[in-house]
């Protein structure tokens, strides 16, 4: 019985008892078939009521605490709790898993809802955010998330009425949600005054659009959109936990015990209280209903299902109980009947049937109760309680029998001995305590000796002895009755026990892990005559073992279910069941014991798969375990470590400090103008990869060594390269129709690439799943899905739509390495893995798995499996294992074995009509179709090979790594990188090779011919032909592995360096050797030949030292001494006299040979030497080569051409690089080529320099790049994408382009106050109590303010009305100052559409009126217009702000299709749609300059990269493309292409453009336009246009402009492109040209604007019109035909606007802005009257009758301009800061003026244009922001910066202090935001932000008022109560600057700060 084996019988589910009903709600529904869906611990139950049969869905691994209902009622959803909680979607009816929801949450899933339609799931954590998620379900896939709420969410749900509807409420809360593209907006419910703030628990929805409520004081809430509507006050007495919606109407249930039903208007129908009912009992409480036709369904919170039938509603029926909250530890089973007991902390003692399957009785007791026992007989059941007391209860009745107390604390445990006569019970005192039961209870014994407390007792079968497990993991001996102690070993050998439920003792020894403790198994009972015991523990599971079980660490059969603890397990009296109890969910579950030979499916016939959790667990359930022995092979591969020090990734972040280290005005050296290309790799990665060589639809051959995927022509001998790995590649599987790769490499976040073998085009990057590595990747049968598997330590497998690089799956592989994943050709949702000592079957649900582990039985032993493959069918799969056989598997079961090689079985692959396989053994065998016989065998040898091959077999039976079959032969790949061709016929052809594995160091190149050498720790030593041969030419086994190597001058001789000290030399031509030495003890590293006549021979070593030797004599002649660490590099010179050494210490040191005397050479003189060779990477001709903050070991090797201009390096980075020598200064420019993953070991140029070969040190490839002779290269620049474009001096300066440069656009958000304020905000200020006449008891009066009066009978004057609400009719102004192509055409010219602000704004051309899109939060910045016809009107706009969004609106309706959030930082500077329309690219501000391209109808982002280190402009698609864009931004252009989930951008290439020797430069890039082609045109900052094609530089349009190209335009009708730039005004050329497709041939048009520079922003062509956005904030339409221009917008141009007068007579206005203008409007025609220039003018004001302006100028003066001609009538300047207001007095005698200089000056106009100043105010405390004179003249009212107002005489400026006297005066106007009267203005939050202006209207009732949030608001005056109500309107971005009612009170104006607008709102 000494086996580890899992037991053969099983157990299987039978019954759960209990029902969740403690801090759950909701939980419990009726499904389609009218069974009840509930849950408990752990396991979601569907119950059938009519039979009483119930079935169990067991996918969760914890608790279920909530649970949704599909609206078809047959699927349910389940979320749980955990750390990485899930949610499980199942069928009720099948119990199979429909989907599995993963990473959404944290902590767990608190609650669920369904949408109307079943396509989504909304769900909420229970994190501290209370995350809330949308999915669609079936994909497993986020469609968004937000964070719910600050505190617990207790409900969500979708609104069954309203589409995109959702409510969530909670603790206090309630929030109603509206879902908009991918972004959830909230609305937070508003309780008012109808009720006050609760908590709310649970939610219903009416079909009128009432959201109705249950509240935890019993109310029911209902609101009506986000208001609180009504309450239906004290619908329970209580808490109301659940509300529950039918047809009928709504249940609900409550803390009172109470059901009450209603109707579909929330009338009262009828009340069910429960606890009056017969079942019912004091303190019930109802957590869940479910009303459904007749009968509604009733959960408690103690554990109990009601069941009630409307017409008899007194009389419910209990379908479940189960015990309540409390742990259950107490369990006993009664001897000779199918009963059972139970005992729980909620004080209940409950008497079970196990046949029925039902509670027969229950009593309560005033203790916990822990443990139970049944005497012998049956009659009797004891129970011991928590305070050391038991009692013994009559079985039939219970009723008390007795109750003793002997013990103070918990009884644990209590047994009858077996003839009945003695009860033993266990304490936490550590004592058992022995009582007779005949003589009523005496105690008679006790047993001490334990040291902690007692866990377990059992009895011997003769009831003499008794054994005890304790605490401390004792286990001893007692005599009974007495107690005695039994130490003799003999004696307690030869008990017989009656039963067996300790968890100590050598029968139990494997029930226990290895190295474990022994506390965290609770329970056991062991069935002697089933030789079996079954376990329960603290991780949820119950196990079963054989019994006795003597080895640690037993194989065992695992069962789920329970959530935590299993506290008890027991086999019921006939061993036909097991019974087992959880401590923290108290439920109770019964298994059926299905004994050895039974199978499952003759017991239960329909049961699902699921029902039985047979422990699909990693650790166990092997049913022979004794594996086989490993293969030394596979236990290498199963340890290699592909974890990093460094990975590509940390490139970037070194690139950046170069700007750090560089000192200023430091220059880089520039970069070689000649570059390398990729020719061949000698190389296949075979040791650790399997499966990775296929032939592709072309007849090339796909496989891949080092970071390369490489396709192979077998007809010419020549090798193409797709080079977009940054590592090493690890797996490699071709698409189904062998037209696409996919390729998994080793990194920190790794990737999969999906490329195309034809084009070598990347289609898609997989990213963000897998950590250090991908190690196995699949296509899907119909090529759609790609599987793969990842290194991490689960394993992880991922299931991915390749296409749209979308995550569809996830799940945890296998805790040992995954080696194969392989789909199943007929299934496309199954899949099997295959890796150490296991295989599983997968199938894909929805974002999970379900799995299960293939059964040996007892045909095999568990297996390492390598391989595996299908067969004919669905069933049928063959697997390669390690010990050489194939195992034949049909469906889960292993059916036979079949030997096929010696040795392990590495790759097998399927033929139409039958199999191939490849084993260690090097042996090929051709299959049937069956696996059944073996048709014939190939041996991999030397005798084999075909006459002419190219290359050598290095040893005879390698073993096959790879094989595949195509084209008439077998293609086989080796573990010693061989890659063969094998005829059908026999012969075999070596196609490449390469080194086998170990390090590569040793490189070097023949001194005349195109040969190369190389040594690696594979101890060989190979030569290889660098011509077009491309061939191993040679090759030597050496004794110990190689590390240096070197050819002879005259090329006859070979040296190798060894890693053991010694070196070897050898005859070249055949290998043989010639001499050797061992002279040193550690490696020697290089090695090297004097120059011509080759004299002597220097070997260094890591001892330090450098030995040289006469190569005739052989003898050793001189040692080189003085380094302090090893050697690295030694290089001679020409004269064969001098050696250079570099060392580890990174010190250059000089010698003299022969002797080694050592030398110092100056910097010049090292300079001036010529040297023989230069591998060294030392001194200060290679200072440049080493890249920032790197230590010695960074570059490995150098090599110096021989014609000494370029030198090439190799690195740790896995990068060659090439630099110009000499490579003086720090972080000279290079190219670098990148191929090699880890480390580039070793670099040579060839004697010609026409190849350079380098060498990768872990990747074993030999690479040769080809370097063209001179006459052949091209001149480019950047194409190694390194650094040399970034740092560019670009030609010239632009002021515009700098601007928008630098703009800081996180400066502008709002709430950031415009103006600096000090002083305590009026709201905040203490009242000043006036003290008023007691008697007094009016009402205070309102503040006098001159009305405009009531019209005379006969006044024409029309009747002012009051004002009600705004209504926005226009907006004068156009973001052009920082925004571009941001103004276009719709509906074929005959609408415009353009921002400004925070509106989009329709204006209509023919009649001139605008409509507005307010959506948006902030200023939008950019705005773009769908071209596809299938989206007319469809725009999208970006806007700033710390989370901006972009909008995607519907022009004509202005509605909202689609807002994108979340992923861009402080703002969106462009966006773009695709061809098709269906794509959007979007770019933001953040510091990484983040790029997205978003699917915006279903609001998914697709894929997102960083963009640029500097600002990027524009990003345009393709005109024909939805995957290829192009960026411009700061020297930067970049052409992108989407790859499935990643972003793959280029760098343009630049050339010489034809225009000289020398690559143009890289400029600042504005705009983009397209032709035909892939050309790309790209506007530069220098006037010129750059023509691309494809991403390389073609030509350059020389000054289409002569300043920046700002804007460009494709026509996509004609091709015909737009350009617009900045221009000074001149006869031939304009800022707006028109060009031909080749943009060779142009048409320039002038804007008649005045400017002496026009600046255009923006173009736009359509039928025959241009439309033209400029600078100056103008919209200018250009007729084609004959160049007219014709103004549509004007606004002011940047700079902050702040002066704003009503005329007071006429509807116009006239505003006054930083931009140096002053303009008067007239609103009635919608246009620009005149325009002033005054210079930068911060207030106006128009005199009485509307003749003259006055105008305060930012630099102190102020002006009054005479409107009719425009004159300056005079002007003055007193004051040397800005005047912030002026005005007229009513009489227009005097002027006054305030300042910032915190004074208001009085100027008296009646002398004439003197202006002569007549008085002042002094004692002002701060700047002047608003004045307002009385209505007759004599007092002006000042309110300043720090919110203090006062009142001065006029002219004088003496101030009034006495109360009376103000309050007698009238006002002529009032625009104050200061004072009591306005109090209500001041917002709650304005701790950050200013009301900056006000203005009453000329009626009186209203107040306008304008705010730094941005918000117009209607207030009614006066309002003197704080945080007044009010109306607010939308529009401006940030800063609303001042408002003003015109004449008439028919229209307001505001102005806007930053956004330069000025709004026209009508009033209403």
């Amino acid at each position: 019985m000494a086996t580890k084996t899992a037991p053969k019988s099983q157990l299987r589910l039978e019954w759960v008892y209990g029902y969740r009903g403690h801090q759950c709600r909701n939980n419990l529904q009726y499904t389609a078939t009218k069974e009840v869906v509930f849950f408990v611990a752990g396991v979601g139950v569907v119950y059938n009521v009519r039979d009483h049969k119930q079935k169990f869905f067991l996918g969760h691994d914890d608790d279920i605490i909530s649970l949704a209902l599909h609206p078809e009622r047959t699927l349910v959803a389940t979320g749980q709790v955990g750390k990485a909680p899930y949610i499980c979607v199942w069928d009720s009816y099948s119990i199979q898993t429909v989907s599995i929801l993963k990473d959404g949450h944290h902590q767990g899933v608190a609650a669920l809802g369904f949408d109307k339609e079943g396509q989504r799931l909304v769900s909420v954590g229970l994190d501290q955010q209370s995350t809330i998620n949308v999915w669609d379900w079936r994909k497993g896939k986020i469609i968004t998330t937000t964070r719910g709420h600050s505190d617990r969410v207790f409900d969500i749900q979708f609104s069954p009425f309203k589409d995109n509807e959702l409510v969530s409420c909670g603790v206090k809360h309630i929030k109603f949600w509206t879902l908009c593209g991918n972004a959830l907006n909230v609305k937070k419910g508003v309780f008012g005054k109808v009720g006050e703030i609760q908590t709310i628990l649970c939610l219903a929805f009416g079909s009128d659009g009432a959201t109705y409520s249950g509240t935890m004081g019993g109310d029911v809430y209902v609101w009506r959109g986000n208001n609180l509507d009504s309450v239906v006050q004290n619908a329970h007495k209580g808490s109301i936990y659940t509300l529950d919606m039918s047809d009928d109407g709504f249940a609900t249930g409550g803390r009172d015990g109470c059901v009450r039903l209603w109707d579909v208007d929330f009338k009262p129908v009828t009340k069910m209280d429960l606890t009056e009912t017969s079942e019912g009992y004091q303190g019930l409480c109802v957590r869940s209903v479910c009303w459904r036709g007749e009968k509604i369904l009733v959960g408690t919170r103690d554990g109990e299902v009601f069941e009630i039938v409307v017409r008899d509603r007194d009389k419910p029926q209990c379908l479940i109980q189960g015990h309540a909250e409390g742990e259950l530890w107490a369990l006993a089973i009664h001897p000779k009947r199918p009963l059972f007991a139970t005992g729980s902390d909620d004080h209940t003692v409950r008497l079970w049937s196990l046949a029925d399957m039902e509670l027969l009785s229950r009593t309560t007791i005033d203790q916990n109760v822990r443990s139970c026992s049944f005497s012998p007989d049956g009659l009797q059941l004891a129970i011991g309680l928590a305070d050391g007391s038991f009692m013994v209860l009559k079985t039939k009745d219970l009723s008390e029998i007795t109750h003793l107390k002997d013990r103070k604390e918990v009884i644990h445990e209590m047994k009858y001995s077996p003839s009945g006569a003695f009860l033993a019970v266990g304490s936490n005192d550590n004592f058992v305590d022995i009582y007779a039961v005949d003589q009523k209870y005496r105690k008679v014994g006790q047993c001490s000796g334990n040291s902690s407390f007692i866990t377990h007792l059992d009895w011997s079968e003769d009831s003499k002895y008794l054994q005890t497990n304790s605490g401390a993991a004792e286990r001893l001996f007692f005599r009974m009755p007495a107690g005695k102690q039994v130490t003799n070993r003999e004696e307690i050998r030869s008990i017989h026990w009656y039963s067996w439920t300790g968890v100590l003792g050598p029968e139990v020894n494997g029930i226990w892990e290895k190295y474990t403790d022994t506390n965290d198994i609770n329970a056991t009972d062991a069935y002697f005559g089933g030789e079996v015991i079954v376990t329960g523990d603290d991780f949820g599971l119950v196990k079963m073992f054989k019994f006795p079980s003597l080895k640690k660490g037993a194989k065992f059969r695992k069962y789920v279910g329970h959530s935590a603890h299993v506290t008890n397990v027991r086999f019921s009296h006939d061993k036909q069941r097991v019974i087992s109890v959880g401590g923290g969910d108290h439920a109770i579950f019964q298994w059926k014991f299905i004994p050895e030979g039974m199978t499952i499916e003759d017991d239960m016939p329909e049961q699902s798969e699921t029902a039985h959790a047979d422990s699909d667990s990693e650790e166990s359930d092997s049913d022979i375990s004794d594996v086989g022995e490993l293969d030394s092979d596979v236990e290498n591969e199963q340890q290699i470590q592909y974890d990093r020090t460094v990975y590509k990734e940390d490139v970037t972040a070194l690139k950046k400090q170069i700007k750090s280290e560089m000192k200023p005005g430091e220059k880089r050296n520039k970069a070689p103008d000649e570059g390398l290309k990729l020719e061949f790799v000698h190389g296949y990665r075979g040791y650790d990869c399997r499966n990775n060589l296929f032939y592709t639809q072309s007849g090339e051959v796909v496989y891949h060594v080092a970071a390369v995927g490489i396709l192979y022509n077998r007809q010419q001998h020549t090798q193409r390269f797709y080079l977009e790995h940054t590592d090493d590649i690890l797996c490699l599987c071709i698409h189904p129709l062998r037209d696409l790769v996919a390729t998994g490499q080793v990194g920190r976040d790794a990737a999969t690439h999906v490329w195309d073998a034809e084009t070598l085009k990347t289609v898609a990057v997989l990213k963000g799943q897998h950590q250090r590595g991908v190690c196995a990747v699949d296509f899907s049968a119909d090529g759609k899905k790609l599987a793969s598997v990842g290194l991490d330590d689960n394993h992880s497998i991922v299931v991915w739509d390749w296409k749209k690089g979308e995550k569809l799956a996830t799940t945890r592989g296998h805790k040992d390495k995954i080696f194969v994943i392989k789909w199943n050709p007929f299934d496309q949702t199954k899949l099997v893995t295959v890796g150490m000592k296991h295989i599983k079957f997968w199938t894909q649900t929805g974002g999970g798995f379900t799995s299960n582990r293939g059964t040996f039985g007892n045909i095999s032993k568990l297996d390492t499996m390598l391989c595996v493959v299908f067969g004919a069918t669905a069933d049928v799969c063959y697997t390669g294992g390690s010990s050489g056989d194939i195992y034949v598997w049909s469906g889960l079961n292993l059916q036979k074995t079949v030997k096929a090689h010696e040795g392990p079985c590495f790759a097998v692959h399927a033929l139409d009509r039958g199999f191939v396989s490849g084993g260690k053994d090097g042996v090929i065998g051709l299959w049937d179709d069956k696996f059944e016989r073996c048709l014939k065998t190939y041996t991999v040898k030397r005798s084999s090979l075909a006459p002419g091959t190219r290359g050598i077999l290095v040893e005879d039976s390698p073993s096959i790594r790879a094989i595949v079959l195509g084209h008439g032969h077998i293609l086989v790949g080796t573990k010693n990188g061989e890659i063969l061709e094998v005829d059908k016929s026999g012969p075999m052809n070596i196609l490449v090779q390469g080194h086998k594995e170990g390090e590569l160091w040793g490189l070097a190149t023949h001194a005349t011919k195109n040969y190369c050498v190389t040594v690696s720790d594979d101890k060989t030593l190979r030569i290889w032909d660098t011509s077009q041969d491309h061939k191993m030419i040679n090759c030597k086994m050496l004794k110990k592995p190689g590390r240096c190597v070197c050819f002879s001058p005259d090329g006859k001789a070979i040296a190798v360096g060894l890693n053991d000290g010694s070196f070897v030399v050898v005859n070249s031509d055949t290998l043989d050797d010639i001499v050797a030495f061992h002279h040193r003890k550690e490696e020697i590293s290089d090695i090297k030949f004097s120059p011509d006549p080759g004299k002597y021979l220097a070997v260094a070593s890591h001892d330090n030292f450098v030995d040289i030797y006469n190569v005739l004599s052989s003898k050793r002649v001189g040692v080189c001494k003085g380094s302090s660490s090893y050697i690295t590099h030694v290089d001679w010179d020409i004269r064969g006299k001098l050696l250079m050494t570099n060392s580890g210490a990174r010190e250059q040191l000089f010698f003299e040979a022969p002797r080694g005397r050592r030398q110092t050479l100056r910097n010049a003189e090292i300079e001036k030497l010529d040297w023989a060779m230069w591998t060294g990477v030392l001194g200060h001709t290679m200072e440049g080569v080493w890249p920032p903050k790197c230590d010695v070991t960074d570059v490995n090797a150098a090599c110096l051409s021989h014609d000494r201009r370029l030198i090439a390096t190799a690195d740790d980075f896995g990068f060659v690089k090439v630099f110009e020598y000499p490579v003086k200064g720090k972080f000279a420019k290079y190219k670098k080529y990148v191929g090699h993953s880890a480390h580039v070991t070793n670099v040579r140029w060839t004697h010609d320099d026409r190849c350079l070969v380098s060498i990768g040190g872990a990747d074993t490839a030999v690479m040769v790049w080809a370097h063209p002779a001179a006459e052949d290269r091209i001149v480019t620049r950047g194409e190694s994408d390194d650094s040399d474009t970034d740092s560019e001096e670009e030609g010239g300066y632009d002021s515009d382009v700098q601007r928008e440069k630098n703009i800081d656009y996180s400066t502008k958000t709002y709430s950031n106050p415009i103006r600096e304020t000090a002083g305590i905000k009026p709201h905040l200020q203490q009242q000043q109590g006036e003290a008023k006449p007691s008697v007094s008891r009016n009402a205070p009066v309102p503040p006098k303010v001159q009305r405009s009066q009531a019209p005379t009978s006969t006044g024409k004057r029309k009747k002012a009305t009051q004002v009600q609400d705004l209504n926005l009719e226009f907006i004068h102004g156009y973001r052009g100052f920082d925004c571009r192509n941001n103004l276009h055409y719709l509906n074929e010219g005959s609408d415009i559409v353009f921002h400004a602000a925070g509106a989009g704004i329709v204006q209509s051309l023919s009649s001139g009126s605008q409509s507005f899109y307010l959506e948006h939060t902030d200023d939008i910045i950019c705005l773009t217009v769908n071209q596809n016809p299938k989206f007319k009107n469809v725009v999208a706009s970006g806007q700033i702000g710390a989370s901006p969004a972009i909008h995607i609106w519907d022009a004509a309706s202005k509605e909202t299709v689609s807002i994108l959030q979340g992923f861009h930082t402080k703002g969106v500077c462009s966006v773009g749609f695709s061809c098709t329309g269906k794509i959007l690219v979007s770019v933001g501000i953040d510091d990484g300059h983040s790029i997205a391209v978003w699917r915006w109808q279903e609001a998914s982002k697709v894929c997102s990269s960083t963009g640029h280190t500097e600002r990027i402009f524009r990003a345009e698609f393709r005109p024909d493309s939805d995957s290829q864009f192009v960026t411009v931004g700061v020297k930067h252009i970049r052409f992108w292409s989407v790859a499935g989930g990643e972003l793959i951008g280029k760098k343009g290439l630049l050339t010489s453009a034809g225009i000289g020797p020398e690559a143009v430069h890289m400029q600042t890039m504005l705009s983009i336009a397209f032709g035909s082609n892939n050309v790309t045109y790209t506007g530069a900052m220098s006037g010129d246009v750059y023509v691309w094609k494809d991403n390389t530089l073609l030509r350059l349009v020389t000054k289409a402009h002569t300043g920046p190209v700002f804007a460009m335009f494709t026509t996509l009708r004609d091709g015909l492109i737009v350009t617009g730039g900045k221009e000074r005004q001149t006869k031939d050329s304009g800022p707006v040209k028109l060009w031909d497709q080749e943009m060779k041939r142009c048409r320039s048009f002038q804007l008649e604007s005045g400017l002496d520079v026009d600046v255009v922003r923006s173009v736009c062509r359509a039928k025959g019109k241009i439309l033209v956005g400029t600078k100056a904030s103008e919209i200018i339409e250009l007729n084609e035909k004959n160049g007219a221009a014709q103004n549509i917008i004007r606004g002011h141009s940047e700079g902050e606007l702040w002066g704003l007068a009503t005329h007071p007579s006429t509807a116009r206005f006239a505003t006054a802005s930083d931009d140096g203008s002053v303009r008067v409007w007239d609103i009635t025609n919608k246009v620009m009257l005149h325009k002033i220039a005054t210079g930068p003018a911060r207030s106006v004001d128009f005199s009485t009758d509307g003749e003259m302006i006055a105008v305060g100028l930012k630099n102190g003066e102020f002006m009054i301009v005479s409107v009719s001609g425009l004159k300056v009538w005079g002007k003055r300047r007193d004051r040397s800061k800005a005047i912030t207001d002026v005005r007229f007095s009513p009489n227009s005698k005097y002027l006054a003026v305030g300042s910032e200089d915190c004074c208001v000056d009085f100027y008296d106009l009646s002398q004439g244009p003197t202006l002569s100043r007549v008085g002042y105010c002094k004692g002002i405390p701060s700047f002047v922001i608003q004045m307002d004179f009385s209505s007759d003249g004599k007092y002006i009212r000042v309110s300043s910066g720090s919110y203090v107002h006062q009142v001065f005489e006029v002219p004088s400026g003496s101030p009034v202090s006495d109360q009376t006297t103000i309050d007698k005066i009238m006002w002529s106007s009032w625009t104050s935001v200061l004072g009591n009267e306005v109090i209500g203005i001041w917002p709650r939050n304005a701790d950050k932000a200013d009301v900056n202006c006000a203005h009453l209207s000329h009626v009186g009732n209203a107040l306008a008022t304008g705010d730094d949030f941005g918000l117009v608001k209607l207030f009614e005056f006066p309002c003197t109560e704080k945080f007044a109500e009010y109306k607010q309107y939308y529009g401006h971005s940030a800063h609303v600057t001042n408002v003003r009612f015109t004449f008439d009170d028919r229209y307001l104006i505001s102005t806007g700060g930053d956004d330069c607008c000025v709004f026209v709102w009508q009033c209403r």
